[in-house]
């Protein structure tokens, strides 16, 4: 892919901006304040089959029920979250969907714990027996218990791998794959759930709990599989060019057929599974580092690990498997006129394309990219072509926190940015990176939902 060619891809930017009155209904706020509906019209299934709670084995009991039914209420919607569904990935964003699932994901393990152990405690003092005994008798004397069990474990050690200890130690392609342990524990003590849960023997709890796991996995199934799959069948995309763009970091343009059917913006990534040996079963997040072509699609890419590392050996004519585009990390998010954009190292993947095609006119954009030293700046040429073209203010922040010291700390960031409170935040880069600069803006004036992010963390 020439440079002449990928100069020729660029897109004039449109001259307004969305105004800062707009009014739109939130998904941030809608689909959380849903999945609250939902839990708490499974608690009224609970009332509804309870009469009265007396003795110590009946508030077990009772507090085993509301845990069992609230951890299977939870299951299926964690699978819709990480369905990969367009409109939740497109209006939520990949990165807050992925917190949530990871925050419901802990929710997910301590109500199944908690089942557990008051479940098996209350049916213990109703019987008479010790706990261990009373376990035993569960797991092997009541139906389905089995499966549920194995279910459990399985989902108790992804929980396990999930902590954030155990998670720094995993590559992300172990990770991926571990996850998919939960879907198997998910169908396993599904079983379960139906034969031996009190508040779900018969009426519209029992059809309400069908239709729910049946649609989670049915949507599970058809944007993960079938989507996917008509998706290479439709573009067939291949390698068609490796292009170094810095120690350890390299640009992968993509060819195919149909580019332009994939509607695809600026800030958005995609899932790249490379037909290539060892590189086949996994489908890794790669950002857009160039505004979509209806001929070509770049994607910057550096060495973070093993699936990473063998992209860069790659040779043109290699096919790809592309599950996308996925993120709301763009133009759609943005409410005001002035624009700020930060980057720290390879974070400038995405935000190079909306430098590139953000509404904006002269003066309206700035971008602010911090790097260590100058062998770690990507684009640079780029960079300094599109804020002379567009009238954008560009600063390289370059050097060592010693050096430099804070650089986003909240009373310098006024005098770096003027008019801060006034302008829309893009931000991307290292999760600690991210973090910071985020609390360091919100400690300025800058309100929450002026402030979008897009890190690497799983």
């Amino acid at each position: 892919m020439s440079t002449a060619t990928h100069r020729r891809s660029r897109r004039a930017a449109p001259a307004t901006a969305p105004a800062d009155s707009e009014v739109r209904l939130d998904p941030v706020v809608l689909v959380p304040a849903l999945i609250a509906a939902g839990a708490l019209a499974v608690l009224a299934l609970w009332w509804r089959d309870t009469y009265a709670v007396t003795g110590a084995d009946q508030w077990l009991t009772g507090a085993g029920r509301i845990t069992g039914l609230l951890a299977g209420y939870g299951a299926p919607v964690l699978l819709l979250l990480m369905a990969r569904i367009p409109v939740l990935e497109r209006e939520v964003g990949a990165d807050r969907l992925a917190r949530w699932h990871a925050l419901g994901g802990r929710y997910l393990v301590g109500l199944v714990t908690a089942h557990l152990l008051t479940i098996t405690w209350g049916y213990a003092l109703t019987a008479h027996r010790g706990v261990v005994a009373e376990e035993v008798q569960l797991v092997f004397h009541y139906p389905e218990m089995i499966k549920g069990t194995l279910g459990t474990l399985l989902l108790l050690g992804t929980g396990v791998v999930s902590a954030r200890a155990a998670r720094r130690r995993l590559s992300y392609e172990a990770w991926y794959y571990l996850h998919l342990a939960t879907y198997l524990a998910i169908a396993l003590a599904f079983a379960h759930q139906l034969v031996n849960g009190a508040d779900l023997a018969e009426g519209v709890g029992l059809y309400a709990w069908w239709a729910l796991y049946l649609l989670a996995f049915a949507v599970l199934g058809w944007f993960r599989l079938v989507v996917p799959f008509l998706t290479d069948r439709r573009h067939r995309l291949r390698i068609a060019e490796v292009r170094p763009e810095g120690p350890g970091v390299v640009s992968v343009f993509l060819t195919g057929e149909r580019l332009d059917e994939l509607h695809c913006e600026p800030g958005q990534f995609f899932r790249l599974q490379f037909l290539a040996p060892g590189l086949r079963w996994a489908a890794n997040p790669y950002s857009l580092s160039a505004p979509p072509h209806p001929r070509f699609l770049r994607f910057t890419v550096k060495e973070l690990g093993g699936h990473s590392a063998a992209v860069a050996e790659l040779r043109p004519g290699v096919r790809v498997r592309a599950e996308g585009p996925y993120g709301a990390f763009t133009a759609r998010r943005r409410r005001a006129r002035k624009v700020l954009l930060i980057a720290a190292g390879v974070g400038i993947t995405p935000i190079r394309a909306l430098f590139e095609t953000l509404p904006a006119r002269s003066g309206e954009l700035t971008l602010l990219y911090r790097a260590r030293d100058e062998a770690d700046l990507l684009f640079r040429a780029e960079l300094e072509e599109l804020a002379k073209r567009r009238r954008a203010r560009l600063q390289f922040m370059v050097g060592t926190r010693e050096e430099l010291g804070d650089v986003f700390a909240a009373h310098r960031l006024p005098a770096l940015v003027p008019q801060l409170t006034a302008h829309e935040v893009y931000l991307c880069g290292p999760q600690p990176f991210t973090a910071g600069v985020m609390a360091e803006l919100r400690a300025a004036g800058l309100p929450r939902h002026r402030i979008h992010h897009e890190s690497f963390g799983f």
